[in-house]
């Protein structure tokens, strides 16, 4: 049994998404972020940098794995599925997956942050984000032109950008002439296991999860 403690942002959907993605059992403990308890030291103690998603591998001496991505990493090894297992498969799988860690998660995230939240509006900071958002989608749309998932087969690389991506317009970003990732979205978008994992801890509108997030990234409370 797998205990998830997380909230209603992209990165708590990667984990959320993944483990119902494979059908992996788990216990859902909501951790809401904005009220600061991320920072207290009972979470402190299961993941060190105070962000959720989070868990807890109960079948495997309460073995307590941080990060998103290692969270994903942790639990396709575990189930055997969505992450392959020869080196060439496995690596395009996990390049896809720092593309979202490193790129579009960051990047998306200081769009939302400075379009809708930063107290000043600055214009130059809002174009910066945005403009790199709009760029890493134009990777995505042009490598899906050929590809129907990102690295072969549907995986965690998958579920990781799309979590994000999906939540283009709160970044004030469009997609509109990115055919390859309208479809692309909408593919991942009929999938009943993701659209499982969106209603975790409990189901919101889109839009309160990029408030959500935003919060997160800034480690507010009090920015705002």
């Amino acid at each position: 049994m797998i205990d998830l403690y997380t909230w209603t942002t992209p990165n708590g959907y990667k984990a959320s998404c993944t483990l119902e993605e494979l059908n992996i059992p788990y216990t859902v403990h909501p951790i809401d972020i904005t009220t600061g308890i991320q920072k207290e030291a009972d979470f402190l103690a299961i993941n060190p940098n105070g962000r959720i998603p989070a868990i807890v591998d109960r079948d495997n001496d309460d073995f307590a794995v941080f990060e998103s991505g290692a969270i994903m990493i942790y639990l396709a090894e575990k189930a055997g599925k969505l992450l392959p297992t020869d080196t060439k498969g496995r690596s395009k799988v996990i390049q896809w997956l720092m593309f979202q860690m490193g790129g579009l998660g960051p990047m998306q995230g200081q769009a939302n942050v400075f379009y809708r939240y930063f107290p000043e509006k600055i214009p130059a900071a809002i174009e910066r984000y945005q403009k790199e958002t709009k760029r890493l989608y134009g990777v995505l749309d042009r490598h899906l032109a050929d590809n129907e998932y990102l690295a072969g087969d549907f995986s965690i690389a998958d579920i990781a950008n799309w979590s994000w991506a999906r939540s283009y317009k709160w970044a004030g970003v469009s997609i509109e002439e990115l055919h390859n990732l309208q479809r692309w979205l909408k593919q991942i978008e009929s999938r009943p296991s993701c659209v499982k994992g969106l209603n975790v801890p409990f189901a919101t509108d889109p839009s309160e999860d990029e408030e959500a997030e935003a919060k997160a990234i800034n480690g507010v409370q009090g920015i705002l």
